[in-house]
């Protein structure tokens, strides 16, 4: 199958709302079949474990790659100097990123677009949103950057604006607009990474204030907060949340996604604490040992592997860091992994370098 080929049936998979398990496994198994031919480590990687477009008849048996693996090689299967975007993972100065290719992102798009409208937007078609994160042009590398922007572009109002400065959140500006909201009735969204909510929650807290945004409003928030911020449990960040801001818990929602996928996760509010998070009908997520590979029992922990259709210039089996335990309706997410499951994770990650350099 061709690049183009591929990409049309991957937008007409997208936007079906009637797909069944048979239907995402012969796409699937499509998509494996041309990362193999096309992306040169994944293919060694995945022979030197006997995996084959001939082998494998089932989706679960994809091989996954660790994802510290998009730091090591380039995994792509269109020409790099060829496409139009590279996202890059976040790190502190002088450490290697993570790149991820895209070289179109009209399946990017129609992913975010089909799920954010969904599972976020839940039926509106436009909110006024505030956005607690750079834009694309600030940060042309940032998926979560171009994924808010879409959001403002696609489900915004004219209103919507992102709420910086040079010196980080506009308090005043965003203040304004949420006293606005206030007064006029008006649902409002505000969309960011954590740790900026947890820097308005202690800007809130020190100057005494507090809002009652109006029915309809909701909360989206992504990324966590360890290392960037004061840390806080989920169960007290968004108590603190909903007390401030005056959002019900059921719209206060928590987007789970990564530079190395093309999908994003949601839950369905944050009433209880680890939420279920789940993914639109183009993604699956095993819960594995990383020792083993094989799948865990349901409600026992280990770590996450997603097989997301839309990552298909990579690789779409991504074996995670995160530590999680599948769960009716979606999986929780735990944390990072530790202990033996760290140690699998970095001897996957080991085997996975031997292989696609071509060491075995």
């Amino acid at each position: 199958m061709t690049e183009a080929a591929l990409i049309d049936a991957l937008l007409t998979f997208l936007q079906r709302q009637d797909t069944t398990d048979d239907d995402f496994n012969r796409m699937a198994l499509a998509v494996f079949a041309y990362q193999f031919e096309h992306n040169l480590p994944y293919r060694r990687f995945a022979m030197q474990r006997g995996r084959t477009p001939f082998t494998v008849k089932n989706w679960r048996a994809i091989p996954a790659i660790p994802i510290t693996a998009f730091k090591d090689l380039t995994l792509s299967c269109h020409a790099t100097d060829d496409v139009e975007a590279v996202f890059m993972t976040s790190g502190t100065t002088g450490t290697v990123k993570g790149r991820s290719y895209h070289p179109t992102l009209d399946v990017w798009k129609c992913s975010m677009m089909q799920n954010f409208s969904q599972r976020f937007m839940a039926g509106e078609e436009r909110i006024r949103m505030g956005i607690l994160f750079p834009d694309n042009r600030a940060l042309p590398n940032s998926s979560l950057a171009h994924y808010l922007t879409l959001a403002v572009e696609k489900f915004g109002t004219a209103e919507s604006e992102v709420l910086l400065d040079d010196s980080g959140i506009s308090m005043d500006r965003l203040f304004a607009a949420l006293e606005q909201a206030e007064a006029q009735g008006e649902p409002y969204a505000l969309l960011g990474a954590s740790y900026s909510f947890v820097h308005l929650l202690d800007e809130l807290q020190r100057q005494g204030r507090h809002f009652a945004l109006p029915a309809g409003s909701r909360i989206l928030d992504t990324g966590g907060f360890k290392g960037q911020s004061r840390e806080i449990e989920a169960e007290q960040f968004y108590a603190e949340l909903s007390a401030a801001l005056g959002v019900p818990r059921t719209h206060c929602i928590n987007m789970y996604g990564m530079t190395e996928l093309s999908s994003q996760f949601y839950d369905d509010g944050n009433v209880a604490c680890p939420s279920v998070k789940s993914g639109p009908h183009w993604i699956r997520t095993r819960v594995v040992n990383p020792l083993t590979g094989e799948e865990v029992p349901e409600g026992e922990m280990g770590v996450l592997v997603h097989h997301d259709l839309a990552h298909f210039n990579s690789v779409s089996a991504l074996l995670t860091e995160d530590a999680g335990r599948a769960v009716t309706g979606g999986f929780h997410l735990l944390g990072r992994v530790t202990g033996a499951d760290a140690k699998g994770c970095s001897l996957a990650m080991e085997e996975f370098l031997a292989a696609a350099q071509g060491a075995v």
